[in-house]
């Protein structure tokens, strides 16, 4: 009694966890009652006889959880079973030819052939990426029919019945895993690059506090119930296998929802590659808050606003990348989150060259440099996923983001406005804002876009940031 209760509270998780497992469950039992009636239906058996289980086996092997991997199975068993076919016809009318006594010779050397070249391409990289499936089916079904032929006399009936029950397993699947509540890989795989930018970002955004100790006693316990989504990044240490079972599914899939056939699922293998390649610096920088040799809490004062602001502002990035993925938008905002962080990063180098750890002690200071060198080299990492990740909304067309005007009075009419930033010279950073040229005190000289110098500087424990408008003159200065 005990068992069958702990196989209901699993059985509960698992449907918890994802409840499309349920739905799909229902599914495949919907398609099986269908192609079943092949066989219980009698004007239907007496078309296929016993071959209408042919339909039923199609179901069972080629139904998968999402479209794609469905859609791929069915069309490599159908095209598979058609070439097969025709060629197992073939061999079967030159064996005929060469007599009874060279029959089944002729037959067993093409069976011998096919089925060694057949298994050797098999192990050729791409092949096995995209066909893996078609080769056995293509195998099997090219020994069957050349190996029953010589047993019975209408073999081309015998091959026609076989593959149109085939097919009519095949297509029983792809209509209803597409029809009815669909799974797309597609949008799987989206969905998972958004959530491993987000699990990255939960981390950067505390490490800094964290490691420099910062958090008060009445804070420990808003730390502690943060501390699961802290440690979230580790599953993005074993995604790739996912990843590129996802991507291979998608190819196969026709446009759906904001995914047009065709998509470029490969670029999101690379960003893919590079988050993951993150994730290993978090999962070694992660080591360095709980290390034996642990840096005095002068030291992390002294150098905790810059370390701070280079975590902070990394991960801020990573949300906004993971924002704008989530919304296909271009993600042009993350853009001044990484120069935020490199400018961080200059003045972390500045203190440090200036002598600050001088009376450190050598493990103590072998332990801060590595952990200081970790995270530059996540920031450093963030700013080619940005670039990666520019790339892909280019290729998928993402749309621009829509943004409000920084400096603007009351409109006369509505208007939109986006924003993206140009690094320059030491710390400046030019926001060019594009305007979509509805308002009426936009002149036609300036082509709908405006240009914003911006630039900020830190002095102790202030922030000070002037903004000038070229086209207007307007300037704003904020102190923070």
């Amino acid at each position: 009694m005990e068992k069958v209760r702990e196989i209901v509270r699993e059985g509960r998780r698992v449907a918890k966890e994802d409840p499309r497992r349920v739905v799909h469950s229902f599914k495949v039992g919907l398609v099986l009652a269908l192609v079943s009636s092949f066989y219980y239906y009698q004007p239907l058996y007496d078309s296929f006889g016993v071959n209408a289980m042919w339909a039923v086996m199609t179901v069972v092997v080629v139904f998968e959880f999402s479209v794609g991997a469905t859609l791929g199975k069915g069309l490599n068993r159908v095209a598979a079973t058609l070439f097969a076919g025709g060629l197992g016809i073939g061999a079967h009318h030159l064996a005929s030819m060469s007599g009874p006594t060279g029959e089944p010779i002729l037959l067993a050397v093409f069976v011998f052939v096919q089925a060694a070249l057949s298994t050797f391409v098999r192990f050729f990289p791409r092949v096995k990426a995209r066909y893996d499936y078609s080769l056995p089916i293509f195998i099997l079904t090219f020994a069957l029919i050349s190996v029953s032929g010589f047993r019975e006399e209408q073999v081309v009936k015998l091959t026609h019945k076989r593959i149109s029950t085939v097919i009519i397993g095949g297509l029983s699947c792809v209509i209803i895993s597409i029809f009815v509540c669909p799974v797309w890989a597609g949008q799987d795989l989206h969905s998972l690059i958004a959530s491993n930018f987000e699990k990255l970002s939960f981390f950067l955004l505390d490490f800094g506090d964290k490691y420099c100790e910062v958090v008060e006693n009445d804070g420990a316990k808003e730390v502690d119930k943060r501390k699961k989504d802290f440690d979230n990044y580790k599953s993005v240490l074993n995604s790739k296998s996912n990843e590129e079972s996802l991507a291979n599914f998608a190819k196969w899939e026709p446009g759906h929802g904001q995914f047009r056939f065709r998509h470029p699922w490969k670029q999101y293998l690379a960003v893919g590659e590079l988050i993951r390649q993150c994730a290993y610096r978090i999962h070694a920088l992660n080591s360095y808050l709980n290390a034996d040799n642990k840096v005095s809490v002068d030291i992390k004062k002294k150098l905790g606003e810059p370390l701070r602001r280079m975590s902070l502002e990394s991960g801020k990035a990573m949300k906004e990348m993971s924002i704008s993925l989530k919304k296909m938008t271009k993600p042009s905002s993350s853009d001044l989150h990484v120069q935020n962080a490199k400018s961080a990063c200059k003045s972390l180098t500045n203190l440090l060259n200036s002598g600050i750890l001088k009376e450190v002690e050598p493990l103590e200071l072998v332990s801060l440099l590595t952990a200081i060198s970790l995270l530059i080299d996540i920031i450093n990492l963030t700013e080619k996923i940005l670039e990666s990740l520019h790339e892909l909304a280019t290729a998928a067309k993402f749309k621009n983001k829509i943004e409000h005007p920084l400096f603007s009075e009351k409109p006369k009419a509505k208007s939109f406005v986006s924003i993206r930033s140009i690094k320059c010279h030491d710390d400046h950073v030019v926001i060019i804002i594009e305007d979509d040229g509805n308002n009426d005190d936009t002149s036609k000289d300036d082509n709908g876009s405006k240009e914003v110098s911006i630039h900020e500087k830190h002095e102790d424990d202030d922030t000070h940031v002037d903004a000038r408008c070229v086209s207007c003159g307007h300037t704003s200065v904020c102190v923070k």
